[in-house]
């Protein structure tokens, strides 16, 4: 099995469950809003597996493209780093009535994925060390999603700059 996605509680999210699954994808049940600490006790126990986990960052309500603090909480309890990323497509159709303005790629758009490097929290951080962290991964989550969603109006001379930025 791939990745361990968290994925909501709520009846509705076992639709995306089984579309995950379908998908070669492992589940933890829960969200930011329901069952997140048992959510969280499910993904520390794939990472001890050997597994990876991955986060929709702003939870299944939002506020869109506010960082909910689980991948800092699961980072410090596995002492595995957070990896922030955003996709950004060429073309695609927005879904402005839904909380998180869903976008949709048009058939053979092109796409980009920008990664920020990997955020390390310590075993041993303490609250405030959390919320630096926690402040530090919203940035991030800020810097690749403007880079992802720009990345097509760009200049060749700017993304020259961001390859350089990020070794590629």
């Amino acid at each position: 099995m791939g990745i361990v996605v968290m994925n909501t509680t709520a009846f509705d999210g076992q639709w995306t469950r089984k579309v995950i699954e379908r998908l070669g994808f492992g589940t933890a049940q829960g969200s930011s809003s329901r069952g997140g600490l048992r959510g969280l006790a499910v993904m520390a126990k794939r990472i001890e597996e050997g597994r990876d986990c991955a986060f929709t960052i702003d939870g299944p309500r939002g506020p869109r493209y506010v960082a909910k603090p689980g991948p800092v909480m699961l980072a410090r309890r596995t002492s595995c780093p957070v990896m922030v990323f955003h996709a950004g497509t060429e073309h695609g159709k927005t879904f402005e009535k839904t909380w998180d303005h869903f976008l949709l790629p048009r058939p053979f758009s092109r796409a980009v994925i920008v990664f920020a490097r990997p955020i390390e929290v310590p075993s041993d951080a303490d609250a405030s060390v959390l919320e630096a962290k926690h402040a530090e991964m919203q940035k991030e989550l800020e810097r690749v999603r403007d880079i992802a969603e720009g990345w097509f109006v760009f200049g060749e001379e700017a993304r020259d700059a961001y390859r350089s930025e990020f070794g590629k």
